[in-house]
């Protein structure tokens, strides 16, 4: 079993950043891959970022450019920096771990991004 923590989300401005970290516990020696998803009011959850255990990350097209993740593999940590944001960036965001066996998440962050 792997559990994952969320801390970051808020309210922010259009342009601002945030910035989302999750920490995973557990079974954490068998994450391969790690990543932030998001879940906005009446649409599906989609992919944000993910970053193998080996360092390689992509993006949604949405988000290239404006966010970037990292990971510490030293204590099981993913963070989302989050520059730039948008009105269409408000949603959930989701944190995902990804092992051999199956898919863990997070309890999730609200991202709210408004004037």
């Amino acid at each position: 079993q792997v559990q994952l923590v969320e801390s970051g989300g808020g309210l922010v401005q259009p342009g601002g950043s945030l910035r989302l970290s999750c920490a995973a516990s557990g079974s954490s020696f068998g994450i391969k891959a790690m990543g932030w998803y998001r879940q906005a009011p009446g649409k599906q959850r989609e992919l944000v970022a993910r970053i193998t255990s080996g360092g390689r990350s992509n993006y949604a097209d949405s988000v290239k450019g404006r966010f970037t993740i990292s990971g510490n593999n030293a204590n099981d940590t993913v963070y989302l920096q989050m520059n730039s944001l948008k009105p269409e960036d408000t949603a959930v965001y989701y944190c995902n771990a990804e092992t051999i066996y199956t898919n863990y998440w997070g309890q999730g962050t609200r991202v709210t991004v408004s004037s």
